[in-house]
């Protein structure tokens, strides 16, 4: 944990009593605040107040006695309207913050060297946060990693000089972060998302912005306008900032030409990593991913030598294109977390002989964006609700068939792909759906696919995930 010292002696009124909620009330009770705390969930207020933490409704409290308010991350800020309790903070004229900028405040009192790596975007955090981390930890780092991935921020190793922290940061964390200052701050990419909370995609651009302008080094990838833009105003204003591109030379920055990944300085290039023959990085997403953890790894001092052994080493994400294991030429990949059409395709971009298994709970629009990748399908097997809808959808592009669960379109295609005589051939769990019609939640589906996989007879597990 790390005691929140800075609010020592101060009363501070803390909205949002989930696992983050409940760990920062601790971390600012540990560290000298006095802390009344509320939820609107009778649940997590009985769960608080097992953890020794006032409580009381902040409808009720005098505001003008606090100094901060803390909010839950996942608590309206803006839109579509202020929750009750910040209309309450504002109007007593009391800051609004989150965790993130609970963390930047100690970092800067105690330990303000402390390499800090920040990630956002709106695709790639959970991975380029854990590769990041990994790398620093496979290079004998000391290693922190939290945030919107795993661990509560408040719950790391409290700040120290030579401790590394990677920590993935959502817009609604970056929002009530006003002074988070990373060592290297990495902004992914930027696509329409959250949009219910946070209006209009200029301010949800704006939102992430934040992130990278108060950061030493801004790290941007440029492929899309709204990064592109924000590259260029920040470096218009004196920050460093370096470019990443997945799929553009770029004259100056970091870029990939296929799995080699490139430095270019004033328009000369070297290589500087690989990612060929790393099945857990496979695919151009993955590609931008890796751009952005080498170069905040070369901004906190590493040396391409251990960069490039921590990216060999990377075992993945679990149900994020996770290789479960193998058998002869077939390949059985987890990727269970691709829960509408646009998760989906990276993967199916990524292998050129797929058996698809797809379906589960539908989403707006299905799979109809994905059309362009029907001819690396070499079968489709559905399952769920959304199957007769896929089927109509597949037609006579796609040969399919309606295999009903996940054990049995895991069977059929495991069958059919070991009589395939293409080269890989790639068994991949990839839903394009919601998993509640069958399964609590899309952890729960992959750990099914996982375990339907290992099975098969004659099927090799491929380590690295726990």
């Amino acid at each position: 944990m790390i005691p929140a010292r800075s609010f020592s002696g101060k009363r501070v009124a803390l909205f949002g009593l989930g696992g983050s909620g409940i760990a920062t009330a601790l971390a600012l009770i540990e560290g000298g605040a006095e802390v009344l705390a509320w939820d609107d969930n009778p649940q997590s207020v009985a769960k608080a107040n097992s953890h020794s933490i006032a409580t009381g409704d902040l409808r009720s409290a005098e505001w003008r006695g606090f100094s901060s308010f803390v909010l839950s991350p996942g608590v309206p800020l803006t839109h579509p309207k202020p929750h009750w309790a910040v209309e309450l903070a504002r109007g007593a004229g009391v800051e609004v913050i989150g965790d993130i900028e609970l963390f930047s405040r100690e970092r800067m009192a105690r330990a303000p060297d402390a390499p800090f790596i920040a990630i956002t975007g709106t695709n790639g955090k959970s991975t380029t946060t854990a590769l990041t981390a990994h790398i620093l930890k496979s290079a004998g780092r000391d290693t922190q990693m939290g945030g919107n991935i795993g661990r509560a921020v408040m719950t790391l190793d409290p700040p120290k000089p030579d401790r590394h922290y990677v920590v993935e940061c959502s817009s609604y964390q970056i929002d009530l972060g006003p002074s988070i200052n990373p060592t290297a701050g990495i902004l992914l990419n930027l696509t329409p998302d959250h949009l219910d909370r946070h209006g209009t995609m200029q301010h949800y651009a704006s939102i992430k912005e934040r992130l990278v302008s108060g950061s030493d080094t801004a790290i941007i990838g440029v492929d899309d306008i709204y990064c592109a833009q924000i590259a260029d105003r920040l470096e218009l204003v004196g920050k460093d900032v370096v470019r990443i591109s997945k799929r553009l030379p770029l004259t100056d920055g970091y870029f990939a030409d296929g799995t080699d990944l490139m430095e270019a300085k004033d328009g000369r290039y070297s290589r500087i990593a690989f990612l060929e023959r790393i099945g857990s990085l496979r695919g151009q997403h993955n590609a931008q991913n890796a751009l952005a953890a080498v170069a905040a790894c070369v901004r906190v001092g590493l040396e391409l030598g251990e960069i490039q052994s921590g990216l060999e080493s990377f075992p993945g994400l679990a149900h994020r294109m996770e290789q479960v294991a193998c058998k002869g030429h077939v390949l059985f990949v987890n990727d269970s977390k691709a829960t509408n059409a646009d998760a989906a395709a990276p993967a199916l971009s990524s292998f050129p002989r797929i058996y698809w298994i797809a379906g589960g709970l539908p989403k707006e629009g299905g799979i109809e964006p994905l059309r362009s990748f029907f001819p690396r399908v070499a079968k489709a097997y559905l399952i769920g609700e959304a199957a007769p809808a896929f089927s109509a959808t597949l037609g006579e592009a796609v040969p399919y068939e309606i295999s009903g669960t996940l054990a049995a379109a895991v069977e059929h295609a495991a069958r059919d792909a070991a009589l395939d005589d293409a080269g890989e051939a790639v068994v991949l769990l990839s839903p394009a759906c919601a998993s509640f019609d069958q399964f609590k939640n899309f952890e729960i589906r992959g750990e099914a696919f996982r375990q339907a996989v290992n099975a098969i007879e004659g099927v090799r597990p491929i380590g690295g995930l726990n």
